[in-house]
């Protein structure tokens, strides 16, 4: 258990969220709700029955409930009020800026236009700015375990929209799936003007990670867990400041380490890595970011003074702009100040 002050400065320090996959910020009773309002039918029909299934083996457990309960989002509302709900636990959590994941193949093959996905989430991102003060950015994935062919179709679909998309990103069942099947995709993001993140070394090897830097030419890497693996990695990620995407309760929840005290955040830190702190999936995982945070605190016995230069690095490898990177760093001094003399 956190110290209570310890847990109340945490939920107050400065911070941005970057590795955020909207879907998976939907809640059992949410869900339900969407199911119901659409017409859905789901093998569940009570919060607590539904609950139980939020239980993993590992990755491929997850993504199974994962992409059967993102059936309920069918309208632009329901991707508001998903988004809405998010930005309400992270404005709690001391979030001042997201980058947030969408998944429009998976809608798409559920019969949910492109159009559709994107406009709800923007609409949800610009009520939740005025009403929470968190800003923004939405970062379309592509899922690997579905063709390339399908990736390349998303491009086309999404071009249009290429200023309300703030980067590409790579994610859902990664062994098996190495990056460079995709770096023709990328290459094209890379033309629309989009940033580029690819999930690499959650269960996938340090390889995977060597392709999304080399072929992707990726800016951060999301998980990055076995770089722990290699001494060579870690220095490169070091000297080339690539940002790493942490999730902590989501290694613990799928099974990539065992026990608190194997997630490396420590040992990237030592090292001089940007490693951040986020939640992944929240409502499967069990915990938004600041759970996350309280994590390294139990689990690994971090100090406010750690925390503070995680939340550093997160504002460090985001993609704001350097006017509101240079605010948000003052927020931060000010936290600073109050909280560790």
């Amino acid at each position: 258990m956190v110290d209570s002050a310890i847990a109340a400065a945490i939920r107050t320090l400065p911070k941005a969220e970057l590795h955020l996959h909207i879907e998976g910020t939907l809640e059992p009773a949410l869900a339900l709700e969407l199911a119901a309002r659409n017409g859905v039918e789901l093998p569940w029909t009570n919060v607590d029955d539904l609950a139980k299934q939020y239980e993993f083996e590992d990755l491929q457990s997850f993504l199974n409930l994962y992409y059967q309960l993102m059936a309920v989002l069918k309208t632009e509302d329901d991707f508001r009020d998903l988004m809405l709900a998010n930005l309400r636990h992270a404005a709690e959590d001391g979030v001042r800026h997201a980058e947030i994941f969408f998944d429009p193949q998976v809608h798409m093959k559920n019969g949910t236009a492109f159009e559709t996905v994107l406009n709800g989430l923007k609409e949800g991102a610009r009520i939740g700015r005025e009403r929470y003060g968190v800003t923004v950015g939405l970062i379309m994935s592509v899922v690997r375990d579905e063709s390339v062919a399908s990736a390349d179709e998303l491009i086309d679909v999404a071009a249009p929209y290429a200023n309300d998309i703030l980067g590409i990103g790579l994610d859902s069942a990664e062994v098996g799936f190495p990056p460079h099947l995709f770096e023709d995709v990328y290459r094209k993001a890379k033309e629309l003007g989009w940033h580029r993140v690819a999930h690499a070394g959650e269960e996938g090897p340090v390889g995977y990670i060597e392709e999304a830097l080399d072929l992707l030419h990726v800016e951060r890497i999301d998980h990055g867990t076995h770089a722990a693996d290699s001494p060579a990695m870690m220095e490169r990620l070091a000297a080339e400041g690539i940002g790493l995407t942490s999730c902590p309760l989501s290694n613990l929840r799928l099974n990539v380490v065992d026990k608190p005290s194997d997630l490396p955040i420590l040992e990237f830190m030592n090292n001089d890595m940007a490693v951040t702190i986020n939640s992944d999936d929240p409502a499967y995982f069990g915990g938004y970011i600041a759970a996350n945070y309280d994590i390294l605190v139990t689990g690994l016995g971090l100090k406010l003074d750690d925390l503070a230069r995680l939340a550093g690095n997160s504002l460090a490898v985001s993609f704001i702009t350097e006017e509101e990177r240079a605010a948000l760093f003052a927020e931060l001094e000010d936290w600073k100040t109050e909280h560790l003399g």
